[in-house]
């Protein structure tokens, strides 16, 4: 027997769905694409992650900003074993040169969850803060629509939240 939820007709966003925010513009990378080609996207466009496409604009993975720094990062058991390679700021400056031609599908994440355009966007929220993610790609009839941030919804949420108070 499952527990009922309390009722959350008081709060304005609590019908809201994730149609509702979603963002129309949205902003993908191949899973060919570089390392550096990426971050460029990513900046230029002022977004903090990205869907990952294959040829066929299948989604395949996300990329994030967090993605492509940890790659300029050491592993903890690389750096136990070899901690003068990143003490070298310089050094690791350097690293970034060396590494962006590299393949997105390198180390872009590639366990990712999805949410449709008519979930309630407190879902949504509770997807990411349970899977520790910031970004839920939005797919309809297996074609991605969107894609949706903890930022944004967090966001939404409080905005309406403080409004009603």
């Amino acid at each position: 027997m499952s527990a009922k939820l309390p009722s959350l007709k008081n709060l304005t966003f609590s019908h809201m769905k994730i149609r509702d925010i979603l963002d129309q513009k949205i902003v993908t990378v191949r899973k060919d694409t570089t390392y550096e080609e990426a971050a460029k996207i990513l900046l230029d466009n002022e977004v903090t992650g990205a869907p990952v496409v294959d040829s066929e604009g299948k989604l395949v993975g996300i990329i994030t900003e967090k993605d492509i720094f940890k790659v300029l990062l050491p592993y903890y058991q690389s750096y136990y074993e070899h901690p003068e390679y990143y003490t070298d700021l310089e050094e690791r400056e350097l690293k970034a040169k060396d590494i962006r031609t590299m393949k997105v599908e390198v180390f872009m994440s590639k366990n990712i969850s999805s949410i449709t355009p008519d979930e309630p966007i407190m879902r949504a929220g509770a997807i990411m803060l349970a899977r520790k993610i910031g970004h839920l790609p939005v797919v309809e009839n297996g074609k991605l629509v969107g894609v949706v941030s903890g930022t944004k919804i967090f966001r939404f949420v409080l905005k309406n939240q403080l409004n009603n108070n």
